[in-house]
């Protein structure tokens, strides 16, 4: 049964929150809010955060300085996932990526299927892994982003969640950045 592993030691992460937003401050940011207040709930520490516009090149620019950083072990965004002209967090973010984490999508679509019904196809949230980092991208709205956090983020994020969790391969994530070209 999946569950926590009392008998192994919480580890924090450090995670970065990217609200991705044309008509959103920091003063008036609601998701970045609830994903704050959770990640910090839960032990964690929100290293930075940040609220940009609908651009490509803006949007990338702040994920990859936090890809660089040894500081962030975790990016999380929110809004930019839906189908308007403005809505481009997923081109943004993705060629980032070194890995695709498409079984992320796939539950994140299923627990707002069971929220939302089929308006859960509005959403093209993503995730991935790049220079050893996790990124995760959510749609705008406070409920999707206590859905994400609640039912998938927490769990994952935590080291003590059995059988398995990010937490636990965070140190391999950059092998292939250390072997030797032979």
């Amino acid at each position: 049964m999946p569950g926590i592993d009392e008998n192994k030691a919480f580890i924090p992460v450090r995670i970065a929150v990217l609200t991705v937003s044309d008509s959103r401050s920091e003063a008036d940011d609601k998701s970045g809010d609830v994903l704050a207040g959770r990640i910090e709930a839960a032990g964690h520490t929100v290293q930075a955060r940040a609220v940009v516009t609908d651009d490509v090149e803006r949007i990338r620019a702040q994920v990859r300085g936090w890809i660089d950083d040894p500081q962030i072990d975790v990016v999380i965004s929110t809004g930019g996932t839906g189908f308007t002209g403005r809505d481009v967090s997923p081109e943004a973010i993705e060629p980032l990526f070194e890995k695709r984490m498409d079984g992320f999508s796939q539950v994140f679509h299923k627990i707002s299927f069971d929220k939302i019904g089929t308006s859960t196809i509005q959403s093209r949230a993503t995730a991935g892994v790049a220079g050893a980092t996790y990124i995760f991208v959510l749609p705008g709205s406070p409920g999707a982003c206590r859905d994400a956090w609640d039912e998938i983020l927490a769990n994952q994020l935590d080291y003590r969640y059995a059988p398995c969790n990010f937490v636990e391969i965070m140190p391999r994530l950059d092998e292939h950045l250390k072997r030797s070209k032979s």
